[in-house]
């Protein structure tokens, strides 16, 4: 096993955990409302707000490879509950694999391991 440390932007590190909880968030009340109607139409409104939140988590992302993966939500092709309850849980698995990749134990303290400027 291997002790190597990666190093990311502070600002990406910031947007991690400004966005972080937000997307738990959502992901959790899609995840409620696929159980309940998994075929209900999402609307625009909340599409767009779905899609800046993305937006933002796809900057904290941009350079890693989970980010091929990673798709916004298409308004017009109104997607349903349980679509969008996916792709946020695929949002919500790269971000915890940033986290994992970047945020550790220093030797005195858990934080995140940023390039010095």
């Amino acid at each position: 096993m291997t002790n190597k440390k990666y190093y990311t932007a502070p600002d990406k590190a910031s947007t991690h955990d400004t966005t972080m909880p937000l997307l738990q968030a959502m992901y959790g009340e899609f995840k409620e409302i696929s159980k309940k109607k998994p075929d209900s139409a999402v609307s625009k409104s909340k599409i767009k707000i779905t899609n800046r939140l993305l937006e933002r988590v796809r900057v904290v992302l941009k350079d890693e490879e989970s980010i091929d993966f990673l798709d916004l939500l298409d308004e017009d092709d109104v997607p349903q509950a349980s679509d969008v309850t996916l792709i946020l849980s695929q949002y919500v698995a790269a971000m915890n694999a940033f986290h994992d990749k970047y945020y550790g134990w220093d030797g005195t303290d858990h934080k995140w391991f940023v390039e010095e400027r």
